[in-house]
């Protein structure tokens, strides 16, 4: 059965599924998944009601996970990272891998969707599934929330098991971030609106802290479609300049990222209300396969294996919740490595 659940709510009764972003402004209560490449998914549900998360059978992969880099892979590509900010085409751009692993028969998304609700509850969390898509997300971050004409985002830049392992490079690649966020978000906004109420709060989450920041601004017109155009993808997952990093990971990343870094959320077109998180802490099923991204954002003080360690601590706790053994404690020792 199509359903998804997002903020204590339970959607049922698919009526539409589109790729036309104008839907979000016409009627009804949607779930929307946009993928890192562009690819939109717009579900829309009949009946919206607070509930429980649905339950169903989960069984985590037997074998290991494989990664679209390995750890030298990766290291290369931070060291290729760095050479382009040398060379003045980026400041920072966010380097990241995509885990795979077998999944078995009968593995229900809604049960990975309710064993993160119970142990990984996340603000932005959300399941879904739909023909040709299933999504179970943890996101901490929110990528665009909307009330009428008021647009707010909340980037994070900064993660560590605790606060002391911050360093003053976190603060810097949050400043810069928000800049980026401004910039895209005054392409569409009421001259002088944008404002930066939070700047480099820092949030506690299961397993981690992040360093987060909120932009915010008043819409100059138009609807879901121009919001997205301005700002997707999101410039916490990309780097700055915005186009020079997109280039330059196309050239790195193997793989496509698929709805991981992209948006995950719903939108209620009736009241002019929504929330898309970025598509960070996600897993998705596909072509058998179980599948979960982790990154981190390169700057010119990035210690390459530090920032290797980051992405593997940005998985751990979520595959051990995925998989129910412990699997994610170390990811090393269980021999990650590029297929």
């Amino acid at each position: 059965m199509s359903f998804a659940y997002a903020g204590g709510l339970l959607a049922t009764g698919l009526a539409d599924v589109t790729s036309d972003l104008e839907a979000l402004d016409s009627r009804g209560w949607w779930a929307v998944v946009v993928t890192y490449e562009g690819k939109v998914t717009c579900a829309r549900f009949e009946t919206v009601r607070p509930a429980p998360h649905p339950g169903g059978a989960w069984a985590g992969p037997a074998g290991e996970w494989t990664s679209s880099l390995d750890e030298a892979a990766y290291v290369a590509g931070v060291e290729r990272i760095r050479g382009a900010i040398a060379d003045g085409l980026v400041y920072q751009a966010n380097l990241c891998r995509v885990l795979s692993a077998e999944l078995p028969g009968g593995a229900d998304i809604a049960g990975l969707g309710a064993r993160l609700a119970e142990r990984h509850p996340a603000p932005y969390a959300m399941t879904l599934r739909v023909p040709g898509l299933e999504v179970a997300s943890a996101s901490p971050e929110l990528y665009l929330r909307r009330d009428g004409r008021v647009v707010e985002s909340r980037p994070i830049k900064g993660t560590g098991r605790t606060a002391d392992d911050l360093l003053p490079k976190d603060r810097a690649e949050n400043v810069m971030i928000v800049d980026l966020v401004r910039n895209d978000l005054g392409r569409i906004a009421e001259t002088g609106s944008v404002s930066v109420p939070e700047l480099c709060a820092l949030e506690e989450h299961p397993g981690l802290v992040h360093l987060v920041s909120a932009v915010r601004a008043r819409l100059a017109g138009g609807g879901w479609p121009e919001l997205i155009a301005a700002t997707f993808p999101p410039g916490s997952v990309t780097g700055a300049p915005k186009s020079s990093a997109l280039r330059l990971l196309e050239v790195l990343e193997p793989v496509p990222r698929g709805p991981y870094c992209g948006a995950i959320g719903w939108v209620d077109a009736d009241s002019r209300r929504g929330a898309l998180a970025v598509g960070i802490r996600t897993f998705w099923a596909e072509d058998g396969l179980l599948r979960f991204g982790t990154g981190a954002g390169i700057t010119w003080g990035s210690d390459p294996h530090r920032e290797w360690r980051e992405t593997e601590l940005k998985a751990a706790r979520l595959l051990e919740v995925a998989s129910g053994d412990g699997a994610g404690q170390d990811l090393a020792e269980r021999g990650t490595a590029r297929p």
